[in-house]
């Protein structure tokens, strides 16, 4: 085993904070993760990589302690000084450069997905195992406020059986914002599919367990757009629960964020978790109202019923969402008091189903996991 191992901070006395590298201070690395890192208790956000004067500016105002470094490289070459790299990179940089990390003896958070393809994944979990070192995966959507009410939803046998999930996550974006993300280089790793479809078939493993059969159909609809833009997957879990999960750029007219169907009642929930728009915003957690809360217009409801107004059933109280929970779980496994939130393998998993997502639309065939 190389690296410093788990719980022995790198730079400074013991119960220092834990020093991270942040690669990134794009949406990913401005709006989620320096926020959430500076939130949590024995986390330190130390330094920045990044180029761009504008993003420097944008650091140095919202986390007036950084430090930059141009570029991945220059933050590698002091890893002695660091604890934990997170890398909010493009996609297709994800991979050598938590292999880098890793060989440097820092553990990693990348953002999803980890990879382009499951074997990725793999061999990253490998690498991280053979170091003896953390690899989490930041998949923030497991503490959405309707994701987190869903799960009690189901564990307080609410619902009865489930027997169908259908998840959506759809925008309304007629024109292509551009950029590496709506790109159709396979080396991007762009396109809906992998972006918010990372989230959706995550959910989905997460509540059902694994899927043994996927069938998608995945089109290019807007006038310019290079990669696709409205997907549908359909997944068989073993356990006999079918998720029809949707990520599209072209709905003119949202659906429910979760429609659950079960042998006793069912849960709908429209509208998307508040704390991307509140970190969008400027907002922080523990810093004012109450963190991921939203109104009481906005709560799904469970019953049965066939109200064309609401749909049957009783209002339930919405869970908080709780992003800072992620890093405070990261902190934890760097500290020995607890689990890797979000595993590499987990995250190979739901690779695998994004992979036969994308063969079953490209061959129009169903296709069965092992």
């Amino acid at each position: 085993m190389t690296g410093t191992p788990l719980g022995t901070p790198r730079g400074g006395a013991p119960g220092s904070p834990l020093r991270v590298g942040l690669i990134g201070y794009g949406l990913a690395g401005s709006v989620f993760h320096a926020p959430l890192i500076a939130a949590t208790e024995g986390l330190a956000l130390d330094t920045v990589v990044t180029t761009r004067p504008e993003r420097r500016q944008q650091a140095r105002a919202e986390h007036p302690d950084v430090r930059f470094a141009a570029t991945a490289d220059a933050l590698l070459d002091r890893a002695g000084d660091l604890d934990l790299v997170v890398i909010a990179s493009p996609n297709r940089t994800h991979v050598p450069l938590a292999t880098a990390a890793l060989k440097a003896g820092l553990a990693v958070v990348v953002d999803k997905p980890i990879a382009g393809t499951a074997a990725e994944a793999r061999e990253l979990a490998a690498l991280a195992e053979d170091r003896g070192l953390l690899l989490s995966v930041f998949q923030n959507r497991r503490w959405d406020n309707d994701f987190l009410t869903l799960r009690r939803l189901i564990a307080d046998g609410e619902l009865g059986e489930v027997w169908r999930f259908e998840s959506r996550f759809e925008r309304w974006r007629p024109r292509p914002k551009g950029g590496w993300r709506e790109s159709g280089d396979p080396a991007e790793v762009g396109g809906l599919l992998y972006d918010l479809g990372s989230h959706v078939v995550d959910q989905a493993l997460v509540l059902f367990g694994p899927a043994v059969e996927v069938y998608a159909e995945s089109d290019v609809r807007r006038d310019g757009a290079a990669a696709d833009d409205d997907t549908f997957i359909a997944l068989t879990h073993a356990c006999g629960v079918r998720s029809h999960l949707s990520v599209s750029a072209t709905t003119a007219q949202l659906g429910p964020r979760f429609r659950v169907l079960g042998s006793q009642a069912g849960y709908v929930k429209y509208g998307l978790d508040p704390q991307e728009a509140a970190l969008r915003e400027g907002r922080r957690p523990g810093t004012g109202a109450a963190w991921g809360t939203e109104p009481e217009p906005l709560w799904g409801r469970v019953g049965s019923g066939e109200s064309p107004v609401t749909g049957g059933g009783r209002a339930v109280a919405t869970l908080p969402g709780d992003y800072p929970a992620y890093y405070a779980a990261v902190a934890g496994a760097l500290t020995r008091q607890g689990p890797n939130p979000v595993t590499a393998l987990e995250a190979a998993a739901a690779l695998d189903v994004l992979e036969a997502a994308r063969r079953s639309a490209r061959e129009k065939v169903t296709v069965t996991l092992r």
